[in-house]
């Protein structure tokens, strides 16, 4: 039987992956517990949560172990959910414990992330959500931080693959990021466009534009 303190109508573990959720819940009052996958999207997170709340009323409490990324944005946007915080290394010996192997099972991690909520709730405690503005703000600055770091990896895979069929290109370009190197390599991708392309048109690439008052 559930002993865990709080005011919840049901638990849920969440084991989280690039591509898939897997989820272990389990309603108050009772020991049967159910395994569900679902999708990696907004939409789907949104609406799962959405369909849990209507199913069970009342407040949800949530066990997952990461404290940032889309689903844990998708979490923290419902009030009616409360997050409680898996430590990853605690979790890794808890696994460790059930399988000596320590091989993870993705449907295994969601159950054990439940019974840690459950059993320890001392060391599994409800986090304090920040308010709306702040929580969204943060977010923006996590997804503008991968938006950089996904440029910087393309802007390298660009180039060494460029030194290897066009490296006359990055002599002539000092910043592959200049918005003017992508208006060049869209028509001319290679030396051999490149020597079929008229002059004047080449030319009219790097002509300042024109602004008529």
């Amino acid at each position: 039987m559930t002993t865990f303190n709080g005011n919840y109508s049901v638990y849920v573990g969440i084991d989280w992956a690039n591509d898939k959720h897997d989820l272990c819940i389990q309603q108050a009052n009772s020991d049967k517990r159910q395994f569900k996958v679902i999708k990696h999207s907004s939409n789907t997170v949104n609406d799962w949560i959405i369909k849990l709340h209507k199913q069970y009323k009342g407040q949800i409490a949530m066990a997952v172990e990461l404290s940032k990324g889309p689903i844990f944005y998708a979490l923290q946007k419902s009030k009616f959910v409360t997050i409680h915080l898996v430590n990853p290394s605690m979790l890794a010996q808890y696994r460790k414990a059930f399988s000596p192997s320590g091989a993870k099972d993705d449907p295994t991690d969601a159950e054990l992330a439940l019974d840690l909520m459950l059993n320890y709730p001392k060391k599994i405690k409800a986090l304090k959500m920040e308010n709306q503005p702040v929580r969204k703000l943060g977010y923006l600055v996590e997804q503008c931080r991968r938006l950089v770091g996904d440029r910087r990896r393309f802007s390298n895979r660009l180039i060494n693959t460029l030194k290897q069929y066009y490296p006359k290109l990055l002599d002539w370009f000092s910043h592959c990021g200049l918005g003017m190197f992508y208006d060049f390599i869209t028509p001319w991708p290679n030396l051999q466009k490149l020597k079929r392309a008229k002059v004047d048109t080449i030319k009219s690439l790097f002509m300042p534009i024109q602004v008529v008052l």
